[in-house]
């Protein structure tokens, strides 16, 4: 894997080593315990929905936009747990949300969401706006309960996205029954916890070595 992401970048100069690093923290949240915004009703306010709804089906969400596509209106048919307001942005319509997305073209309105939502204490993810970003969204991969989010620091959606194609296609659909068998083996064990350590490390050996 190491020498076919190498082959899709230029290596660090000298120079560069000191801006080198990823200082943004891995988090997976709960999305269906929040309430999310999201600003824009077209391409992008789809793809930040479709995004949303794949990771948290029941979480609740309210659109709002100027014009909402057809295609954002019948994906969310007959959800009860998303709410659709086909009006202009208004400062208000963060009041109550603990996420918010500017899922917008106009840059104009991208800074006046991000600032709303600054001021009103908000995590805010602005498209391709990573100034106004408190937060970003990766790529992500999911085997079931196995899941991996991927993240080039908004350096190149292009390598994360063939990390992801990588990692698609060497995982084994099989994992999530290892996983689910892990559980079980885990939950029969006995002893402290660093003795239940050490057994899971026994029978989780041979995963990791070289056939």
């Amino acid at each position: 894997m190491t020498d076919k992401i190498t082959s899709l970048v230029e290596p660090l100069g000298e120079n560069d080593l000191s801006l080198a690093g990823n200082r943004l923290f891995p988090v997976f949240l709960k999305l269906e315990n929040l309430s999310l915004l999201i600003v824009g009703g077209g391409y992008v306010g789809m793809e930040k929905l479709s995004v949303v709804l794949q990771n948290a089906p029941s979480g609740k969400i309210k659109l709002v936009a100027t014009q909402i596509s057809k295609e954002i209106k019948e994906m969310v048919a007959g959800m009860n747990n998303v709410e659709l307001i086909e009006r202009a942005y208004q400062s208000s319509d963060i009041d109550g949300s603990d996420i918010v997305f500017a899922a917008v073209n106009e840059e104009s309105v991208s800074r006046q969401v991000s600032s709303d939502a600054k001021a009103k204490g908000k995590l805010v993810n602005a498209a391709d706006k990573p100034s106004l970003c408190d937060f970003y969204l990766g790529s992500i991969v999911q085997k079931g309960n196995l899941k991996i989010a991927i993240s080039t620091n908004g350096k190149s959606p292009t390598i994360a996205k063939r990390v992801k194609e990588f990692l698609n296609e060497t995982l084994p659909d099989e994992i999530d029954e290892l996983l689910s068998n892990m559980q079980l083996i885990r939950n029969k064990m006995g002893g402290d916890f660093a003795e239940k350590v050490k057994q899971l490390n026994e029978i989780t050996k041979k995963l990791s070595q070289d056939k």
